[in-house]
């Protein structure tokens, strides 16, 4: 276990330069590209002190209608089929979708992509009702520290999500946890998830900078500085070197990408996919990869890759798939 109390003796930069070693000698020289597909904007618990969707909860009088539509959803896993791009997972708050809905979608993604998902959909006790369609369960902790997830996450148990990541264990899924950095943890925290890493044989961590929402507690908080963001993704990619690092940072941060890559990331994610297609900001992207040796899987600027304005699965998600390629191709003329 790397010793906290040393941490702040290192050389950031050796320390960078020691996890992209291990990086390139474990995994690809690949870099993903990741996009969370939400299902809803509606959460029934709807108290974690970071999330837009506590700041939604009694403004929205009627749940049902912020569920997307369904056929929505898969046009716009179909669009990231054809642009390359991994689904990161799917996610949406609690009580939005029942068991057998999320099943269902799932399975519809699965014959689009011929990939499994993985979920992110909160606690359940039915992870049995699922098959082939999933690859991976993600669970929520969200913050590094115990005692801040009990209050930043009051409605998220730890050792709730504990259970039901050692239930998808022995149902032979992937496990995955979500870590947001500026929550108020310390360098020091690290121990903590080092050991929660170790203890529930976590395969994948996903890791994201705090984007300060208006209305939540943190709306007049920083993001974390990258060189703190780098040395925890460098330390957690030198304990385990065969885990697999995604890391979100936002269009506003995008310098962070070369540094997080080289400190140990897989792949990148949190971006407006159709919003940044063919802009800037697409195209700083895909510098930023170029710049650290590695290639990157799936594309921000081929507009080739957009392809034909109807579904290639079904003809009800044409208008949307229309509307994903219009908005992409209209920033081609600004």
């Amino acid at each position: 276990m790397v010793e906290m109390n040393k941490i702040d003796s290192y050389n950031i930069i050796n320390l960078v330069e020691k996890a992209n070693k291990l990086t390139k000698k474990y995994h690809s020289d690949v870099i993903t590209l990741e996009r969370a597909i939400f299902l809803s904007w509606w959460c029934d618990k709807g108290d974690c002190a970071f999330c837009y969707m506590s700041t939604q909860k009694n403004k929205i009088k009627d749940p049902s209608k912020a569920k997307r539509q369904l056929n929505n959803i898969f046009a716009e896993s179909e669009m990231c089929k054809r642009l390359d791009w991994n689904i990161e997972f799917l996610s949406g708050g609690y009580e939005s979708f029942t068991t057998f809905e999320i099943k269902n979608i799932a399975e519809t993604i699965y014959n689009i992509t011929k990939k499994g998902v993985w979920l992110n959909t909160g606690i359940t006790n039915d992870l049995e009702e699922f098959g082939e369609e999933i690859i991976g369960i993600t669970g929520a902790l969200e913050v590094a520290n115990p005692k801040l997830h009990n209050e930043i996450c009051p409605s998220k148990p730890i050792n709730q999500i504990s259970e039901m990541l050692d239930t998808a264990e022995s149902l032979g899924y992937k496990k995955a946890i979500t870590i947001i950095l500026g929550l108020g943890e310390t360098i020091e925290d690290l121990d903590y998830l080092i050991d929660y890493i170790k203890d529930h044989k976590i395969d994948r961590i996903i890791f994201y900078s705090l984007n300060p929402h208006e209305g939540t507690i943190f709306e007049n908080k920083s993001a974390p500085s990258s060189l703190y963001y780098s040395q925890v993704v460098a330390t957690i990619r030198l304990e385990f070197p065969k885990i697999e690092i995604i890391c979100g940072t936002w269009t506003d941060n995008l310098a962070n990408i070369g540094i997080l890559i080289l400190s140990g990331a897989n792949g990148i994610t949190k971006f407006p996919l159709f919003k940044m297609f063919g802009t800037k900001y697409g195209s700083r992207v895909e510098e930023e990869v170029k710049w650290t040796g590695r290639k990157l899987q799936g594309t921000f600027t081929d507009f080739s890759k957009l392809g034909k304005e109807t579904s290639e699965y079904n003809s009800d998600y044409d208008k949307f798939i229309k509307r994903y390629i219009d908005e992409s191709k209209k920033n081609k003329f600004q």
